[in-house]
């Protein structure tokens, strides 16, 4: 299946809800990474909705919301629903079109709908597994192209640790002042934020190294899935 590069295109998109961003978080995550099991039936969605790792919050979602809530991204466009083998009801995603972005920039915003706020460094390990993203010199220009358009959202200022999130919240799950100043000092706290010791590689490193250990767990989740 070809993944358009849309970027000029007027973007379609507009805030979504925590079950709404999950779900469709999901079938991107899924179309990229195990594109023999896409599209994708209503408990595959929601076992990806559920799974442990590259997750957060945690959710414990049941066929019922799984459902409820692909009927509302098919409403605005963002999902399409196909018959599967077997008369099986099958989903596939338009969020290139949806969002009006390429490959890479559709990686990105993935893992912020899966994950919310992180710094820009464990960002660039966690999307590298869906699009190749040699270094932050090659992430940032996209991340300014993103925030430009309102889709990524800058929670601390630019340099070592700086923190972001996607642009899809709805009103009232924005993060406040308040929020932001916990974000700075908890990365601080948990050695997110560099100290200028000419550290950064070390960081570097510890985001890829916690990168691989979260796709692994993935694909160990996915196995056992099969053989149940």
């Amino acid at each position: 299946m070809t993944e358009p590069s849309t970027s000029e295109n007027r973007p379609l998109w507009k805030s979504l809800d925590a079950l709404q961003r999950r779900v469709l978080g999901v079938l991107v995550e899924k179309a990229k990474t195990t594109p023999e099991g896409y599209p994708m039936t209503v408990n595959a969605i929601k076992t990806g909705c559920n799974q442990k790792s590259n997750r957060s919050p945690q959710m414990d979602l049941d066929g019922d919301d799984v459902e409820a809530t692909l009927d509302e991204l098919r409403d605005m466009g963002v999902v399409v629903e196909i018959q599967g083998d077997g008369r099986t009801s099958k989903y596939r995603h338009k969020a290139y079109e949806w969002l009006g972005v390429d490959k890479t920039e559709m990686a990105i915003m993935t893992e912020l709908m899966l994950r919310g706020e992180q710094t820009v460094g464990e960002l660039r390990a966690r999307a590298a597994r869906m699009e190749p993203i040699e270094g932050l010199g090659e992430l940032m220009p996209i991340m300014q192209g993103l925030i430009k358009r309102n889709l990524v959202v800058s929670l601390t200022p630019e340099g070592r640790g700086q923190i972001v999130t996607h642009g899809l919240y709805l009103d009232h799950e924005k993060p406040d002042a308040a929020s932001i100043a916990r974000m700075t000092a908890d990365a601080a706290g948990a050695g997110k934020t560099v100290p200028p010791s000419g550290s950064s590689s070390i960081r570097a490193e510890l985001d890829e190294l916690k990168s691989v250990v979260d796709e692994l767990v993935r694909r160990v989740e996915e196995l056992e899935q099969k053989t149940q």
